[in-house]
């Protein structure tokens, strides 16, 4: 109960820091996705180059997530932004190309190649067939790599709160830092609350990108 008061009489804090949480993801997850799928799409050419671009994204994520915005700190530090919004939101942009950039890699690399031929024997030109075909048949696993990143990211910004970024973390940095357990379990709470309804609301939106067809081979098969 003494829970359930804390957040009530915070409840517009709480809210406040929700959005601000959000809006943090959204900026980083949305500049990861306008480039990691162009990225994921360009090396399907060249499978050399895939595979190096997949080993650089996998070794940014095994990089610990406090170690890497202390990492920014001193780098940004030199444009005058070395804490707040900016290393918070590069940080979780670098975290998120990895599960989109190889969704989106995998997505188009298993295509079938029999549709391939057909959109090619109708005359469509390689542009043509990538908008058209290839992307539309790849978009719920580009989509599903999205949600990895928001979800996971979620997470990892509330950590951000800690180089002053703000969001939800600010309540596990304070539970912590004040010895206050109300502060620390609310905002972990919150924050897992906020990562189950963000993943089924881009549920909602994968399966209405998802081509009819698709949905009707999955129920099927």
């Amino acid at each position: 109960m003494e829970l359930i008061r804390y957040a009530l009489d915070n409840l517009d804090l709480l809210t406040s820091r929700t959005i601000e949480h959000i809006a943090l993801v959204g900026v980083a997850v949305g500049l990861a996705t306008l480039t990691g799928v162009p990225i994921g799409i360009a090396i399907t050419k060249n499978e050399r180059v895939a595979r190096a671009v997949l080993y650089v994204a996998s070794i940014i994520v095994t990089v610990p997530s406090i170690a890497l915005f202390g990492i920014m700190i001193p780098v940004l530090s030199l444009i005058g932004q070395g804490i707040g919004y900016l290393p918070a939101v590069i940080a979780v942009l670098l975290y998120s190309q990895l599960p989109i950039i190889r969704n989106t890699y995998t997505a188009i690399h298993n295509v079938d190649p029999a549709l391939r031929e057909a959109a090619r024997g109708i005359g469509m030109s390689q542009n043509q067939r990538l908008r058209m075909v290839e992307i539309p048949l790849a978009v719920p696993v580009i989509m599903a790599g999205v949600r990895t990143a928001v979800v996971l990211n979620i997470g990892v910004m509330a950590i951000a709160a800690y180089i002053g970024a703000g969001g939800l973390g600010t309540f596990i940095s304070r539970g912590i830092s004040q010895s206050d357990p109300r502060q620390l379990i609310v905002g972990a709470v919150a924050v897992s609350l906020l990562a189950i309804i963000v993943d089924y609301s881009l549920l909602a939106i994968q399966k209405r990108l998802t081509p009819r067809g698709m949905e009707r081979a999955a129920e099927t098969a």
